[in-house]
């Protein structure tokens, strides 16, 4: 909860967030349409408050303090996300329902994104907002009614439901493939092993698994999302480990072929997150209904067969 003597009004923070950005008083009267008069009575207002000097008067221009440079830099994010607030509280007015969505940013885009035109035939008047989240947040402070989660099935404060599990295999681009003539498993531990940041120990986990010795499993470039490391391993840069359901596009484009058919089986699996206080929300729980059963199908559905294709070697 804020305190509201440290609360000063918003007109002096804008004042002196603009002076501080152009560091000119002229320039933050023009861009706020005040009188130069009004900016600076502004800001010495706020300094009063503060009982520090924000800037130091040099001539005609303004120059930080060094508290007023630490402070600026601070009250930038807030004034962003107050204004941010706003936006987002006008364009709920006159529209129907909307539902805030955060989700891993491959599997919104290559897995729910094309199946939501099935959502939005059941639920016409509902607008469905997305946003990337790759970590577990607190939804008490974020605007977020639902979330897609990779993990276990644990959220603080949140129930999940069971999406999709992931059968992680290893690929890379037809060329390399033909480059470093590979045939066999062993062929894989001296190559140039593409890392998932969030998975480090996902080549380790899989060489142990079909009992290849790789004592360099961990080491290899390393990419923050998995859109990044199918990109890099269809561009020739190496041999990756995707989950098959994110990359069906570049293995029936042939940008990507799947090299052996052992699969990395994890605990891990997609979950749906739903903060304990939107469970009883209709809209909430008509999205839930829907994603689950969404899920279930694509689980029982099988991998799309290309016709001419033998299987990999193992």
């Amino acid at each position: 909860m804020f305190r509201r003597e440290f609360l000063p009004p918003v007109g002096q923070l804008m004042a002196f967030e603009s002076a501080a950005r152009h560091g000119s008083v002229s320039r933050a009267a023009a861009e706020l349409h005040l009188t130069q008069s009004a900016i600076s009575r502004q800001i010495k207002q706020l300094e009063d408050q503060i009982g520090t000097a924000l800037f130091h008067r040099v001539r005609q221009r303004v120059v930080l303090t060094e508290a007023g440079r630490v402070y600026a830099a601070e009250l930038r994010g807030g004034l962003e996300s107050l204004a941010s607030a706003t936006q987002r509280a006008m364009t709920l007015g006159g529209i129907g329902d909307v539902l805030n969505l955060a989700a891993l940013p491959m599997f919104a885009t290559r897995w729910l994104i094309p199946r939501m035109k099935r959502f939005a035939a059941l639920q016409p008047d509902v607008t469905v907002n997305f946003a990337s989240r790759t970590e577990p947040f607190d939804f008490a402070r974020e605007p977020f009614d639902a979330a897609i989660h990779f993990g276990a099935a644990f959220w603080p404060g949140a129930s999940c439901d069971y999406l999709l599990g992931e059968s992680v295999v290893p690929v890379c681009s037809p060329e390399f493939k033909r480059r470093h003539r590979v045939q066999h498993k062993e062929d894989l531990a001296g190559l140039c092993l593409l890392q998932q940041s969030s998975r480090p120990t996902q080549w380790a986990e899989w060489f142990e698994q079909v009992k290849v010795a790789a004592p360099h499993a961990m080491r290899g470039p390393r990419y923050e999302q998995f859109s990044m490391l199918a990109q890099a391993a269809a561009s020739g840069h190496g041999l990756a480990l995707v989950p098959r359901f994110l990359v069906e596009e570049e293995i029936a484009a042939e940008r990507l072929v799947v090299l052996f058919r052992e699969a990395l089986i994890t605990q891990h699996a997609y979950y749906l997150a739903i903060p304990e206080a939107g469970g009883r929300n209709r809209l909430v729980q008509a999205f839930r209904d829907w994603l689950v059963g969404e899920a279930s199908a694509a689980a029982l559905k099988p991998a799309p067969a290309r016709p001419g294709l033998r299987p990999p070697k193992t």
